[in-house]
């Protein structure tokens, strides 16, 4: 198990749409690439896609960043991801593994890929999909594959062999790599790392805490966290009569 942020092995990706924080993330030496989607760009307030990253390509042109399409039709995805190609060197288009008619990606994401397109397929949660999207993937340009184990976690489904055997699949190709998706904790990042995986994609505030690992102990944790309740029930003015709170009147 790493012992500090710098035993780590797996590619530490940001996962946010706001560009502040993407570019604050970009200058931390141990943050290696970034990933956006819809639902980020939403909360971000993007409204002016193309112009948002075209920006933020510029200002961080040296690590990967995936953009995600975001039409339900296929003919429109595969032109939205031949412009998002274009938006940089460092793009990665995320496709997802299906539309929301359960129609699959996956002859597309295999012409894009050979076409030079790097790739970014996501929302995968089943086995069967990660073999699928490997194998689309393999031979073609440099692609990524995104299994979502904290939301396989959410419904109670035990993520690590599916994490395992992705990993495994991958590394008999020479251009797929696996991301670990909707990352939860810290000890993701420590399971991700222990597993194998390429890549953890995770929010600011998860990264961030990084920094601590190999710092405390489990005993000076539990003083920490009796300190804090000390100070908070006494910030918030609380009392109880007690016997001895009597005695003393």
């Amino acid at each position: 198990m790493p012992t500090r942020l710098a035993d780590l092995k797996v590619k530490l990706f940001t996962d946010g749409a706001d560009k502040a924080q993407i570019v604050e993330m970009a200058k931390q030496p141990w943050i290696a690439g970034f990933t956006t989607n819809p639902s980020l760009l939403k909360k971000a307030g993007v409204s002016d896609y193309e112009a948002y990253a075209r920006d933020v390509v510029a200002a961080v042109p040296d690590k990967p960043i995936s953009f995600e399409v975001f039409s339900d039709e296929l003919d429109e995805m595969h032109a939205q991801a031949q412009v998002i190609a274009s938006w940089g060197r460092n793009v990665y288009v995320k496709l997802p593994v299906t539309n929301t008619k359960g129609e699959g990606l996956y002859e597309m994401v295999r012409a894009l890929s050979r076409d030079g397109v790097k790739i970014n397929m996501t929302a995968i949660f089943a086995e069967d999909q990660i073999v699928k999207a490997i194998d689309a993937l393999d031979g073609g340009a440099p692609a990524c594959v995104s299994v979502f184990a904290g939301r396989l976690a959410d419904f109670g489904i035990d993520y690590r062999p599916i994490m395992r055997d992705a990993v495994a699949r991958a590394r008999r190709t020479k251009n797929v790599e696996i991301i670990w998706a909707s990352t939860r904790e810290v000890f993701n990042v420590i399971e991700a790392d222990e597993i194998g995986c390429h890549i953890i994609t995770a929010p600011a505030d998860i990264l961030k805490k990084l920094a601590a690992i190999g710092t405390r102990t489990g005993a000076e944790i539990s003083l920490d966290a009796v300190k804090a309740f000390c100070a908070d029930a006494e910030a918030a003015g609380l009392t109880l009569r007690t016997k001895l709170t009597d005695a003393a009147q």
